[in-house]
């Protein structure tokens, strides 16, 4: 089922995610849901405060980056990367050179801005048999990680810009809190 996706002003997306158990109630059903939404909404990666969850969760699919002649050299890696991510806690994310990548969000839509990012993350996290791995994730799927992780912490993109870009899309940001911005995808706007 898809869901709406939460737009930029909800608190939820401020919190600190919590950690959740094997019971976590209908977690199948919401792991299956988040992957529709982000199909439905042309993502790559959607964590569960983009849903209005504040719960340790994120699932990412980076196979669209595989057409991206960028990313010749990792095609074969990125063409079935489908990950769930629960409970991960980062282990390391200063690992090799930090490089700027443009970035958007879901939840902040038709905003994108360079970030920058270290190259590789390690990752400690349960997939969604609750096996635990311990993993180290470099190129574009370390950036799409990195992105969905922050917002376990209560980050958004948009934290990693400078004062003055933030000053320039201060009133898009403004409209996207009072549900002025079109998109083709289902958005819950802040009340």
């Amino acid at each position: 089922m898809v869901l709406p996706v939460v737009a930029y002003g909800d608190p939820v997306l401020r919190k600190v995610s919590q950690e959740i158990d094997q019971d976590y109630k209908n977690l199948q059903e919401l792991i299956q849901n988040m992957f529709d939404t982000m199909y439905d909404s042309n993502g790559v990666g959607i964590a569960a405060p983009q849903i209005g969850k504040d719960i340790r969760l994120f699932v990412v699919d980076c196979s669209p980056f595989e057409e991206d002649e960028d990313y010749d050299d990792v095609k074969d890696e990125l063409k079935d990367f489908k990950r769930v991510f629960i409970n991960p806690k980062k282990i390391s994310s200063s690992e090799g050179d930090e490089w700027a990548f443009t970035e958007g969000c879901l939840s902040i839509p038709h905003i994108h801005e360079d970030v920058t990012r270290p190259e590789s993350v390690t990752l400690e996290y349960f997939d969604e048999n609750w096996v635990k791995h311990t993993e180290t994730f470099s190129d574009i799927r370390a950036r799409v990680i990195q992105h969905e992780y922050d917002h376990l912490e209560g980050k958004l993109f948009i934290d990693y810009i400078s004062s003055f870009k933030k000053k320039l899309i201060s009133n898009k940001l403004k409209n996207i809190t009072k549900g002025k911005v079109n998109t083709s995808y289902k958005m819950k706007f802040p009340s």
